[in-house]
């Protein structure tokens, strides 16, 4: 093989590891956590959706102090919450504003999600055609498609 098709595949091979993999290794932690953002609101959907379908409006709980330290806390009137709405602030709400802002979130979140999506799936689509390339340069032939198996 001539030096000019070693140097390209090289060049190749040092773009696919060097930039395409990490990339593709970034854009899916920062998919991984709108997830985490994602499974946070549904869980604070739910719990609120259980006071009110049960008419709780006060309540004992335990509440994290930080470092897995967790002390009793009671809740005198449970109508009224806080949400982190990021940056460290947190709003008060009524369960039904509440409600309203996770729905909003939400929408925005799987908005995220959704771009996270597509980019992985064009890095990988990107990862893919150089690896063409690479086989092309090496004159290799084309993978043979596997087989459906149809039960």
């Amino acid at each position: 093989m001539d030096s000019y098709r070693e140097r390209k595949i090289q060049k190749l091979e040092e773009f696919v590891d060097g930039r395409l993999k990490p990339d593709l290794v970034h854009t899916i932690a920062q998919r991984d956590k709108v997830f985490e953002k994602q499974k946070v609101f549904s869980d604070l959907r739910n719990n609120i959706e259980n006071l009110e379908k049960n008419s709780v409006t006060s309540l004992r709980t335990m509440v994290n102090l930080g470092s897995e330290v967790y002390m009793q806390a009671d809740v005198p009137d449970t109508r009224r919450i806080f949400v982190d709405v990021g940056l460290g602030f947190h709003v008060e709400f009524t369960w039904s504003e509440a409600l309203n802002y996770i729905s909003q979130r939400e929408e925005k979140l799987e908005r995220e999600i959704e771009d996270y999506t597509n980019r992985i799936a064009s890095i990988k689509s990107h990862i893919k055609m150089v690896c063409e390339g690479i086989r092309e340069l090496l004159q290799l032939p084309a993978e043979k498609p596997v087989p459906e198996l149809n039960f």
